[in-house]
Order: C-alpha cells, then sequence, then structure tokens
C-alpha cells in the first residue's frame, strides 16, 4: 500500500531551456504564454508547477525580472498551485542563481545533487547531439541549501543516478535538509541513470527511509521513454511528472499541442492504475510547503494569494 494512499502529485515542467518551438510550436515563450500553458496543465489534474525562465523571444533567461512577470502571469491565471523554480545551469554563477531565489521565494526549487557529464548522442549521425559537464559539487550544494533553508524553499533533490540520491545523507546528517524530502529521480539522460522501471525502483529503494517512507519521490523521465516511467512510479506510490521540458511526444507518438495534452495522458496513467491527482493542497500538506498566504508571493501575483 502506497504511503500516499490513492494521491498522487503530478507536476509540470512547461518549458525547459535547450529545445525551440522549430522541434515543438507549443513552447511557451511569453509570461502569457507560460500562464496559458500552465491553466492547461492545472486543469488536467497539476498541483506544481516548474519553471525555466525564457524572455518573450524564447531565449533562456535567469533575470529575477523574467521570473517575476513569468511567476505573476501564471499566479493571476490559476490562483493557488505550487511554484517550482529551476536552479540549473551550466556557466551560471551560483550567485546569480540563488538571487531570483532570494527576491521571488518560490515554494520548491530544483537542487541538483551531483555532477555528471550531460550529453545526448544520436546514433544516426555517430555523433554526440551535445556534451557538457554538469557542475554540481558538494560546495555548490550546501550553499544553495543554505540559501533555500534560509528563504524557507522546499528543495527538489533531482538525482540522475544512485549515488546522487547517496549524497543526501550527509546534507540530512549536518542539518542541512530535514523531512519530508522531495526526491525527483532524473531518467534517461545519458552521463545518468539508465530509463528503465527496474532501476526506478531502485532509486527508489535507496531514498532515506526507502521508498515507503514518508519522504516523496517521484519520476522525471526524458523523452519517450517517460510514459512506462511515469507508470512504474505511479504504480508503485511515486509521484510524476511530464511537461515540454522533458518529452514532447504522446504514447501514440503525435506531437503534443501543449503541457496539457501530457498532463492529461499522465493523468490517465495515474487513474489506471488506481490512483487520483493530489489538489494543490493535498501536494502542499504532502510535501511540507505552507501557502504563502502574505509577503513576496502575494505581491509578486498582485494579490492572487492574499
Amino acid at each position: 500500500m502506497s504511503r500516499f494512499e490513492d494521491a498522487c502529485i503530478i507536476t509540470c515542467a512547461i518549458s525547459g531551456v535547450v529545445a525551440n518551438r522549430a522541434q515543438c510550436p507549443a513552447i511557451p515563450y511569453t509570461p502569457e504564454e507560460y500562464a496559458a500553458e500552465a491553466r492547461r496543465a492545472v486543469d488536467e489534474g497539476a498541483a506544481m508547477i516548474h519553471i525555466h525562465a525564457r524572455r518573450p523571444d524564447g531565449t533562456p533567461s535567469f533575470e529575477i525580472e523574467d521570473f517575476r512577470a513569468i511567476t505573476r502571469a501564471i499566479l493571476e491565471e490559476v490562483g493557488d498551485v505550487i511554484i517550482n523554480y529551476s536552479t540549473g545551469a551550466v556557466g551560471v554563477p551560483v550567485e546569480k542563481r540563488i538571487a531570483y531565489l532570494r527576491e521571488l521565494r518560490p515554494d520548491v526549487a530544483a537542487l541538483n545533487m551531483g555532477s555528471m557529464n550531460y550529453a545526448k548522442y544520436s546514433p544516426r549521425r555517430k555523433d554526440f547531439v551535445f556534451k557538457m559537464v554538469f557542475e554540481n559539487s558538494f560546495d555548490t550544494i550546501i550553499e544553495f541549501c543554505r540559501a533555500m533553508r534560509e528563504l524557507g524553499i522546499r528543495p527538489e533533490h533531482e538525482c540522475f543516478d544512485v549515488g546522487h540520491v547517496a549524497s543526501l545523507a550527509p546534507l540530512i546528517d549536518m542539518g542541512l535538509v530535514e523531512e519530508p524530502l522531495q526526491v525527483q529521480c532524473v531518467m534517461g539522460v545519458l552521463g545518468g541513470i539508465p530509463a528503465t522501471p527496474r532501476h526506478l525502483r531502485y532509486m527508489a529503494d535507496e531514498v532515506p527511509g526507502g521508498a515507503e517512507s514518508r519522504n516523496n519521490w517521484g519520476v522525471i523521465g526524458i523523452s519517450r521513454d517517460q510514459w512506462r516511467l511515469i507508470a512504474a512510479a505511479a504504480a508503485s506510490g511515486g509521484n510524476v511528472r511530464a511537461g515540454l521540458e522533458d518529452n514532447f511526444y504522446l504514447p501514440n507518438g503525435e506531437m503534443a499541442r501543449s503541457n496539457g495534452d501530457l498532463i492529461a495522458q499522465a493523468r490517465k496513467i495515474v487513474e489506471a492504475v488506481g490512483r487520483r491527482p493530489a489538489t494543490v493542497a493535498e501536494a502542499r500538506e504532502l510535501l511540507g510547503v505552507p501557502r504563502r498566504e502574505v509577503g513576496v508571493f502575494a505581491e509578486v501575483a498582485g494579490g492572487a494569494r492574499a
């Protein structure tokens, strides 16, 4: 029996930073487009929105004002939803990534749990599409942990391999993070763990306390392997994520017309294994993320949360 009973937190990753509209026309660029995508996702069952910021021309942004404009537009459109900011980047100083957390104070922020080769390979080309070293040293992780703890932001521990899950132990021992943890098993990135249900179960079992503990775990499946991983996570009591950051295609091979299409499919899988999407209030309780009735987010949203 899952410790969630029957509620599954569905997250929508609206847009990443690598792909563009030449690859998928549904990718949002402007704050208004982000808000429309958030509405489609929430209407289909998403309780949390994961945000990588872009400028209106579609280029990636790590600027406070772009995060602010996107966040305001989303909250004005959907009201209460858990806001989750990305902090991952290559070549962007940690201080700059902490600056928008400090200014805007989202409910949740991603915390990448280890350095790694991060790549995509094309067998057809016999070459890498891209390859980079994704730096997330313990010094970087600790700096983010301390900032998030000070700001009251719940870390989402993004683990690309089993060793990243094991790296939670010293953070817990140092008192830098506390339960209930939120652990995301990121699968399918070349350089990280392969995207199979067997590997997912192994990672989930390594979460502190085990897969059935009070700590939360879920899956982020990259590309079309996403769907069998969502099914495996949902059936095993985990949470799930879908959205145009991770995968453009529905199980039948058709390209999604919106994030709503992807979240609707994730919801169907969750329901097919006898569970249901968690409400925003349920997700907040499970994650230990209180609703911000006053303060920064109320101002950002133009009073939408007040």
